[in-house]
């Protein structure tokens, strides 16, 4: 896995993550964050809500997103700097969700990336959509580059 450069990414890529939610998805969640809302761990409670069934933490959407931007695109060494997300539609226990992240802009000189954020469901359906910031680290030299670079300096 290669992390692209400021230099390397260019408006219009793209990438995208598929995973389906499982029931040890939500409850290993709930465990991680603390959010124990029966929304997404008590059936009984779940099935008097709009949904009628258990959901999803909408913020795994996010979590999502962030394993594409870390290991995909752009890759190891981006910096998640900024998301906005909107949540459409409820994710339920055996939904496969892609997160899917496509470059919108890219500034060179202050090394941030503009991505238009999304996921959808096995049907199509989008279930959260946005954009995040990134930076991007410039590349770097390799320690040997640095010193020819300092001989050749004197």
């Amino acid at each position: 896995m290669i992390t692209k450069t400021i230099y390397d990414i260019k408006p219009g890529e793209s990438a995208r993550l598929s995973k389906t939610i499982e029931e040890s998805d939500l409850s290993g969640f709930a465990e991680l964050t603390g959010d124990r809302n029966p929304v997404h761990l008590d059936p009984d409670f779940a099935a008097t809500t709009i949904f009628g069934q258990r959901v999803a933490h909408g913020i795994m959407a996010a979590a999502l997103i962030s394993a594409v931007l870390g290991t995909r695109l752009p890759g190891p060494g981006a910096i998640y700097l900024q998301q906005n997300l909107r949540f459409l539609k409820p994710v339920f226990i055996g939904d496969t969700i892609t997160a899917r992240v496509d470059v919108r802009e890219v500034f060179t000189e202050k090394k941030r990336v503009v991505m238009a954020t999304s996921c959808s469901n096995q049907h199509g359906d989008t279930i959260a959509e946005g954009e995040s910031v990134l930076l991007i680290p410039a590349p770097v030299q390799h320690k040997q580059n640095m010193e020819v670079n300092k001989t050749h300096h004197k």
